[in-house]
């Protein structure tokens, strides 16, 4: 992890000794540092913007005003500003009452200063990830019709939404049309969100993953006793997604027979439990989506022609991401930050060669595959920018949000490079695991789910303690 070499370190400590360790410590690696003896004085210059910390380090016990009061001031007015106690109390209570005042970490005296370093530069990094993160989202809903969460500036996507807002209040159906992975139920939330069932559930459901017995019980519910295994009661996804929504994606995977009961619920707007005569009422909007070319499903018997039309009176067709060139970088710039922040790491961006890849690729998978591809650059990649070859391509990662058979996390080329051992394999799992961690032996011994005294005697025969 690299330092961030402009940041500014507050610290508060009325030891001066310390005071003066850690001011030497932290300037001598490049940090700008401004010290104080008592809270109080440290405050008024952060308030009044005469000081502006990165981070602060604070003492838990100081004269008039604690660590922990302190924490509680500077929140009233910067709820992001990491701030890291330190402390001679070793108490679980103690360090439970320093996070929940908002404190970023906790340290006990006498300091491990290396550690104590390590604390400030993730504090730093994360602050700046989060920062950025919030940059690039607001950059994207700026146009985006105010919706959270959602990225892409093509032409083709926006035209996708701006159809959802149109028809978002009305009660007409929506179909959805979209190869897997496009981001259909995108829209599909969209609809809901700039509705009037913006206040109700939104609820999916993927009609291909269920099989029929099970998904007409989830979808209409069943009575206790209606069938074997049917111990109590069950609502139905119909009755759950009252006044709200209920997204059936991939509607063209249903079997005739439920296809003729969903057109009844379309036509009627009430639905019967299985082994009840009872008909309740339903108020959810319901949007379907699919993949498949439901005209031609038609056509060939596999999909009833009353229900398409029926489903069919508002169409949104979403582009793969193919045809939405201009969404790649923005979509793959959102989920390396929301990677970089999930793995603890600290990757900033991709390199000319990575982008030019990135915007070249197929991607079949669209955006899934897309996710799936920067997910596994973020964890792989040794650089603070994600390189040409650390992306996936047709040849060795073939399979949409799988791993290549060619090619391991722990990079063992089992097609092409010669027979390993046993034992060398496990060394380089236990390699791969230890650089993963940055070098934190507890940490690689839990994941390894060994005790340290093994991990320790492992590493030294592979030199790496």
């Amino acid at each position: 992890m690299k330092l961030k070499n402009s940041a500014t370190i507050t610290l508060i400590d009325d030891d001066l000794d310390l005071l003066d360790l850690l001011s030497s410590f932290f300037k001598q690696r490049g940090y700008k540092v401004f010290a104080f003896g008592n809270a109080e004085e440290a405050l008024i210059e952060i308030e009044n913007k005469r000081v502006e910390p990165d981070v602060v380090i604070s003492d838990l016990k100081l004269p008039v005003m604690s660590g922990m009061d302190f924490i509680r001031r500077i929140r009233r007015s910067n709820s992001s500003l990491p701030i890291i106690l330190m402390t001679s109390e070793g108490s679980v209570e103690t360090a439970v009452e320093a996070i929940e005042a908002g404190a970023y970490d906790f340290v006990l005296k006498p300091l491990h200063i290396p550690q104590l370093l390590i604390s400030v530069q993730r504090a730093l990094f994360l602050n700046e990830v989060q920062q950025e993160n919030t940059n690039l989202k607001s950059l994207f809903q700026e146009d985006l019709l105010g919706l959270k969460g959602v990225i892409g500036k093509s032409q083709g996507f926006k035209k996708a939404l701006e159809l959802a807002k149109r028809v978002s209040s009305s009660q007409a159906n929506v179909l959805i049309s979209g190869e897997s992975g496009s981001g259909k139920e995108v829209i599909a939330r969209a609809v809901h969100e700039l509705g009037d069932k913006r206040d109700g559930p939104f609820i999916a459901i993927n009609c291909s993953a269920i099989p029929e017995n099970l998904l007409e019980s989830e979808l209409f519910g069943h009575a206790k006793g209606a069938f074997t295994g049917a111990h109590d009661k069950k609502v139905g996804l119909f009755e759950e997604a009252n006044k709200g929504t209920l997204f059936l994606d991939e509607i063209g995977d249903l079997t005739l027979p439920l296809q003729a009961k969903l057109l009844r619920v379309l036509q009627e707007r009430k639905v019967k439990r299985i082994g009840e005569n009872q008909y309740r009422d339903i108020t959810a909007r319901i949007i379907c989506a699919t993949h498949k070319d439901l005209r031609k499903e038609v056509a060939e018997g596999r999909f009833r022609e009353d229900l398409f039309f029926r489903l069919n009176v508002i169409p949104i067709y979403m582009p793969p991401l193919r045809e939405r060139k201009d969404d790649i970088l923005p979509l793959s710039e959102y989920f390396l930050k929301k990677f970089a922040v999930m793995n603890n790491v600290n990757v900033k961006g991709f390199n000319k060669d990575a982008i030019q890849k990135l915007e070249s690729h197929e991607w079949k998978g669209n955006v899934r595959e897309l996710e799936n591809a920067i997910e596994r650059a973020v964890v792989l990649t040794t650089s603070e920018f994600i390189q040409a070859e650390d992306l996936p391509t047709e040849e060795t990662y073939p399979i949409m949000g799988g791993e290549t058979p060619q090619e391991n996390k722990i990079g063992v080329n089992f097609e092409h490079e010669k027979p390993v051992t046993l034992d060398e394999l496990s060394k380089k799992y236990i390699q791969f695991i230890f650089e993963k961690n940055d070098g934190a032996k507890e940490q690689t011994a839990k994941d390894l789910g060994i005790d340290r005294k093994t991990l320790y005697r492992k590493l030294k025969e592979m030199n790496l303690n």
